[in-house]
């Protein structure tokens, strides 16, 4: 039986182009990343019809492995197609932090997965990186602005702003920063959170435009 990842590597993937071309989606549509991965640009398919039905795969009460709606939902969308179905899959893009632990990756299983698996769970198109700068840049703001003499008059005691990084690392939740004499920052209590559980996260995930962002 070959593992998850033997699968993965031996499969021969169609470029995301031709993948795209299926959908009916043109180049000028898309921003490439390399052969395999792209972003689409959602503006330019507002004006296409809707036509279609959406089916929803969720779960609750998940186990510490997981409850497989990744592997459900493309196992799904390979049926539908098989049956000569006009289908298209998404999924939410996984994070990294449970990626080393017991749960493992979020691109699916055995035959029902999604391909460059590796690529997806461990970098992707680098969204979440510039997700984690994005909210590291306002931590170190506020943290200068207090060094600077703090003209706001922030109580460093109750900044509830972290700092974020997408890797579910225990050591990080709570820390003391700004350790190193005067020149290095003021001390006081900080910790990490996961990525896709930060302020920046939520924001971005509920703005409908460029501009509400």
């Amino acid at each position: 039986m070959m593992t998850d990842i033997e699968i993965a590597q031996s499969t021969k993937m169609l470029p995301i182009a031709d993948v795209a071309k299926r959908l009916g989606v043109d180049e000028e549509q898309m921003e490439m990343y390399g052969r395999y991965k792209a972003k689409v640009d959602i503006t330019a398919l507002r004006n296409t019809p809707r036509k279609g039905k959406l089916i929803l795969v969720t779960a609750i009460n998940p186990t510490p492995a997981g409850e497989g709606k990744t592997t459900t939902s493309v196992g799904l969308a390979d049926a539908l197609a098989k049956l000569d179905k006009n289908v298209c899959l998404a999924l939410r893009e996984p994070s990294l932090g449970p990626v080393f632990g017991v749960k493992g990756g979020a691109a699916g299983g055995g035959m029902a997965q999604v391909v460059p698996m590796e690529d997806i769970n461990l970098h992707f198109t680098g969204d979440f990186h510039a997700i984690g700068a994005a909210n590291n840049l306002l931590a170190a703001m506020l943290d200068n602005h207090i060094q600077q003499g703090n003209a706001l008059g922030i109580d460093v005691k109750r900044i509830t702003w972290k700092r974020c990084v997408d890797m579910n690392d225990r050591q990080l939740r709570n820390i003391i920063n700004g350790l190193g004499g005067r020149m290095q920052g003021v001390p006081r209590e900080d910790g990490f959170d996961i990525t896709v559980a930060s302020e920046i996260m939520a924001v971005l995930c509920l703005a409908s435009d460029l501009v509400d962002l």
